[in-house]
């Protein structure tokens, strides 16, 4: 295997990676991997520019890349909406047990 095969198969390996952490929503993985995509891909697009590697494979696989950060974008953008409906649903518990509290502890006269 020539070091341009074994960087497009690094590459596979870490889109991979990438995609099952993004299935388990494993948001610590997918920054450590996500860490790791930009130093996998610049020797690629090097060798394209120097003419060493056929355009397609490279092509290929960025545009899968591109996919996965679309899914992702879109999946952190639900995971961060979920979160601030739990904290709205937080917060009116706690007024209303606020309130509650206010109206038990004082009564009418």
């Amino acid at each position: 295997m020539t070091e341009l095969q074994a960087q497009l198969a690094y590459l596979d390996r870490l889109m991979a990676d990438l995609g099952r952490a993004l299935a388990d929503k494993d948001w610590d993985a997918m920054a450590q991997l996500n860490s790791k995509v930009k130093p996998a891909v610049e020797p690629l697009m090097a060798a394209l520019e120097a003419g060493a590697l056929e355009p397609e494979p490279v092509r290929l696989r960025l545009e899968e890349l591109k996919q996965f950060i679309d899914a992702a974008d879109e999946s952190a953008r639900i995971a961060r909406k979920e979160a601030e409906d739990g904290l709205k649903g937080v917060n009116r518990n706690r007024s209303a047990a606020k309130a509650y509290q206010n109206v038990s502890s004082n009564p009418p006269k």
